[in-house]
């Protein structure tokens, strides 16, 4: 029993390791100055052309980072020469922890199935 137990408790933090840092991302969010542009709430961005980060799917967020690390003309790439540039900067666990911090953020975003 404490086998199966311990067993879990490892593959339970293994997943908390995986889905990001909310704390280091909120630092990493910082550092890369991401609220200069989408808004120092991620709520209201500086521009409504520029999507709201607040609340958004961590899954999603990650793969739109990675989309623009590589570009438009990778494979699933996204082209943008902001995003682009600022995600360059990003590791790959940059990348998870500003996902879990910008997805545990209250949101104004309206989510429908």
């Amino acid at each position: 029993m404490k086998k199966i137990f311990a067993a879990a408790v490892a593959l339970m933090s293994l997943n908390a390791m995986a889905g990001g840092n909310v704390d280091a991302g909120k630092a990493a969010a910082e550092k890369y100055n991401c609220a200069s542009c989408h808004g120092k709430d991620f709520n209201r961005p500086i521009d409504p052309s520029y999507p709201k980060l607040a609340g958004q799917h961590q899954d999603y967020l990650e793969h739109a980072l990675v989309s623009y690390q590589r570009g438009a003309d990778g494979a699933n790439g996204r082209g943008n020469a902001i995003m682009g540039a600022q995600a360059k900067a990003l590791s790959k666990k940059d990348i998870q922890d500003i996902a879990a911090y910008l997805h545990s953020l209250p949101t104004s975003l309206v989510l429908r199935k």
